[in-house]
């Protein structure tokens, strides 16, 4: 068994630590068709999240073939922030967010087998960022598509400590 990932990004709060990495919570554009999170008893259940930055989809393309392994890795980055963002919503404040499971997405071809690697960059801003609350259970599957032809796309289920 290894051992797990450290935190190194210093910072009195989640907050702080988010800014120390350079980025921010952004907002979330309101949706017609669905809700960005939906509370059940104690989960707060994050509907998939895109890798939107100021309204615009970051990037498109099947992973492994159009889109490189480190791209689709800072794009699973933007989804994971996004989640950050719609969790947020759920609980009131980042320091209260714990991830439970996290599910990525990842647009490729049959013979792409990287999918864990492009979820362990979300994984990592998350640890980063709410150090032992960003642990959580994982699924990191391959698909043949994904809305607006976006490489990954990343849904959550979190609850509030």
């Amino acid at each position: 068994m290894s051992l797990p990932l450290p935190q190194t990004v210093k910072g009195a709060s989640a907050l702080e630590r988010l800014q120390a990495l350079g980025m921010e919570l952004p907002v979330l554009a309101d949706n017609a068709y669905y809700v960005d999170h939906r509370a059940v008893d104690s989960s707060i259940h994050i509907a998939g999240q895109l890798p939107y930055k100021d309204g615009v989809l970051l990037g498109t393309g099947v992973v492994g073939r159009d889109v490189d392994l480190e791209t689709a890795q800072e794009l699973a980055r933007h989804c994971a922030l996004n989640c950050l963002a719609a969790a947020v919503q759920g609980v009131g404040d980042l320091d209260r967010v714990r991830i439970v499971q996290m599910l990525v997405f990842v647009a490729s071809g049959p013979d792409f087998g990287l999918q864990s690697k492009v979820a362990n960059a979300a994984s990592e801003l998350l640890i980063e960022v709410l150090g032992e609350n960003g642990r959580h259970a994982r699924t990191a599957i391959g698909v043949a598509g994904l809305p607006l032809n976006t490489p990954v796309e990343i849904q959550m289920i979190c609850t509030a400590v």
